[in-house]
């Protein structure tokens, strides 16, 4: 593919050439290090009743280039309308998706709302440049049809090779005890999906509340979620809701440091191990 050079005169250069060269650039640079799309995934049946507004953790995690998805699991045909501000508010603030569902509808969600997040980031990025090329407002749905479908052509590559990583947070109050095993054949199902993907995935899970803390470690950073088979039945179920504390665990939670080795692909750490 052709590179595009800072400064070089535009007027012989396609639209869409400018703006994969440019997001490209953004997206193995600092706006995401190292090409990473970084998403907080809530799943939740109900409104928070300790700790921090949520609403403004999501907003926090957001300014840190995390989007925040919440998925608020619906009962018996109704969720509580507190509960349902709640959640498009925390989605809303942290730059994501929010969902209400049906347990047996919760799959498919928890893939739609992830992948469609991806894309959305991915757009924002493309929107942020064809302003700074174009000089104007314009945005990809103002685009000729012709070059929009060249750029979301962009757009749907760059969401099969970028990094994802996927930080689940889940609401283990006693409401949420019939609906854990949905959530977890969601999750893994989630993790398979991602899988197929070209990039790399990285999953986390912590739940709140913990057996002694607001907010608990359930699984590591791992490529897969399969762990979360022989972890789930022995999850302890009650409590109280902290939501907000819970999401401001998951903002830290991104910036804690991984062991080199931790880091590497298969076969780099093969390289690592062979050349030490």
């Amino acid at each position: 593919m052709k590179t595009y050079t800072p400064g070089e005169d535009d007027s012989n250069k396609t639209v869409l050439l400018i703006v994969m060269d440019r997001a490209v650039a953004i997206m193995e640079g600092s706006f995401m290090k190292k090409g990473t799309l970084k998403q907080i995934l809530l799943i939740t049946d109900g409104c928070s009743n300790k700790g921090e507004d949520p609403v403004a953790m999501a907003a926090l995690a957001k300014e840190s280039g995390i989007t925040v998805n919440v998925i608020g699991v619906m009962e018996n045909d109704a969720i509580d309308e507190k509960g349902l501000r709640e959640i498009e508010g925390m989605a809303a603030s942290g730059g994501g998706i929010s969902q209400v569902v049906f347990a047996e509808a919760l799959s498919q969600t928890v893939q739609m709302v992830t992948r469609k997040a991806m894309t959305q980031t991915l757009q924002g990025v493309v929107n942020r440049e064809l302003r700074q090329i174009l000089g104007s407002e314009t945005t990809i749905e103002e685009l000729s049809p012709e070059t929009r479908g060249e750029v979301m052509e962009v757009v749907d590559e760059l969401g099969e090779t970028a990094d994802v990583e996927v930080l689940v947070l889940i609401d283990t109050s006693a409401s949420m005890k019939s609906k854990l095993p949905t959530v977890k054949e969601a999750l893994l199902d989630l993790s398979l999906s991602l899988n197929a993907r070209m990039g790399n995935n990285r999953f986390a899970v912590l739940i709140f509340p913990g057996k002694k803390k607001e907010v608990e470690k359930l699984l590591d950073w791992t490529p897969n979620l399969q762990l979360l088979t022989s972890v789930f039945p022995k999850l302890a179920i009650g409590g109280i809701t902290p939501t907000g504390p819970a999401l401001r665990e998951a903002m830290t939670y991104f910036k804690k440091k991984r062991s080199l080795r931790e880091l590497l692909s298969k076969d780099d750490e093969q390289f690592f191990e062979e050349s030490m």
